[in-house]
């Protein structure tokens, strides 16, 4: 029986229930990618799971059949810890993988893996590249304004929009180091493909889709049940995710549809933190919101679980992705595995999910005035909001793929272990 171990960012529910800590709502498509490849291959390959967490205690157990390790994690997640070398070893030596799959590349602690035990069968999944990303961390925000809305509590945690750009730029040379170290690397995309070429071109490519999220598997939207004129943004925490650019927009969608709402997951600029503990970004996204007096289209829903998010999709007119870069963003394939109209700037891999006015829309990031003109082609013509659903569910249908998805991943790890 081949033995698989995965190296991940974040705890799985099991890995929280047994720490008694909350489950994240975010990294459920990893949770449905090994419960695909246990129900398909149970009796062909036995699953380890390591994960860096906020602990000094080393911990081993297992659960549905799952082996899990532990690992105390670095105090600052973008700093290599060499600590972490000895429990890799450990790991190694008590579970003896056949092959590693180590599930992206933002952080150092999978590199700290392959200096203690080898590359040669290791194979790295893609998610984002800090390497890239970094370059457009403040959204085409001019410095200038960036500097004005520093916060105090900026100021206080030293976690200012130029500190992270920082630590994404400190984080994107362990990326790069551990792309050159590995032979085996997965993408989704053209884009990460090109990435991955320009910083290791001789290592084997492999094309992997993502598997979803259970939830969004079950359910089908219709233009009958939605909320009219109402935009789903998925996240907008930070400025490569675009909310600003959404923001700038709505004035201009308002003067034909001024019952707007926009919904927008994740992070409440409008209530629940204290003023001094608001972030740079923040500061500067409320300024917008007085600016263009649109504080009643706006909706900050909190953070939203895996049914509550597909129910806000299954509501919503339109989802947009209005983001400065992105690779495959599983916000898009949700959107089109449910069939909710996609709205997406045009970067990074996104001309692999979105074919412009067939699947979906494309305007390019920073013109706002694309984004509003394409949001009101959708709300002024429903049979086109009605085509752009169905064409962009039927190869949602394929590439998402539960069953095909994990036959490509079981492949890819033979091809590891033969190599």
């Amino acid at each position: 029986m081949m033995k698989v171990l995965w190296i991940t960012n974040t705890l799985f529910p099991a890995a929280c229930e047994e720490l008694d800590i909350p489950a994240p709502v975010v990294g459920g498509w990893m949770h449905s990618a090994a419960n695909a490849i246990q129900k398909y291959y149970k009796n062909e390959l036995q699953l380890g799971i390591a994960t860096p967490y906020a602990g000094d205690e080393y911990k081993t157990f297992k659960a549905s059949g799952i082996s899990y390790f532990l690992i105390p994690g670095p105090q600052k997640a973008h700093l290599y810890d060499t600590e972490m070398e000895i429990y890799w070893k450990q790991v190694t030596s008590e579970f003896a993988p056949d092959v590693v799959h180590i599930y992206g590349t933002e952080y150092p602690h999978g590199l700290s893996y392959v200096n203690a035990c080898g590359g040669d069968n290791v194979v790295v999944f893609v998610q984002g590249m800090v390497s890239v990303y970094e370059r457009y961390y403040f959204g085409s925000i001019p410095e200038k304004i960036l500097r004005e809305n520093v916060s105090l509590r900026d100021r206080i945690r030293k976690d200012s929009l130029f500190q992270q750009q920082k630590n994404m730029q400190i984080r994107a040379e362990y990326e790069k180091e551990l792309l050159k170290k590995v032979n085996h690397i997965i993408g989704r995309t053209g884009w990460d493909r090109s990435h991955i070429w320009a910083i290791n071109p001789k290592a084997k490519y492999h094309h992997n889709n993502d598997t979803l999220r259970a939830v969004f598997y079950n359910y089908e939207w219709s233009v009958d049940k939605i909320e009219k004129h109402s935009i789903f943004l998925s996240q907008g925490h930070y400025p490569i995710k675009g909310l600003h650019q959404m923001i700038k927009a709505i004035p201009l969608i308002l003067r034909k549809y001024p019952d707007l709402k926009v919904y927008v997951a994740g992070n409440n600029f409008f209530s629940g933190v204290k003023k001094w503990k608001i972030s740079g970004y923040g500061k500067y996204i409320l300024s917008l919101i007085e600016k263009y007096n649109v504080k009643d289209q706006i909706v900050f829903t909190g953070i939203l679980t895996e049914d509550e998010m597909c129910k806000r999709y299954l509501k919503s007119n339109v989802v947009v992705c209005p983001s400065s870069i992105e690779n495959s963003p599983n916000s898009v394939g949700e959107a089109h595995m449910l069939g909710v109209p996609t709205i997406a700037s045009y970067v990074g891999g996104i001309t692999d999910l979105i074919e412009d006015n067939k699947t979906g829309l494309l305007y390019r990031f920073e013109e706002y005035e694309m984004l509003a003109q394409a949001v009101n082609k959708i709300f002024d013509d429903q049979n086109f909001a009605v085509s752009l659903s169905s064409a962009a569910k039927k190869p949602a249908i394929t590439k998402y793929s539960t069953r095909k998805n994990a036959d490509d991943i079981f492949s890819i790890y033979q091809q590891v272990c033969k190599n």
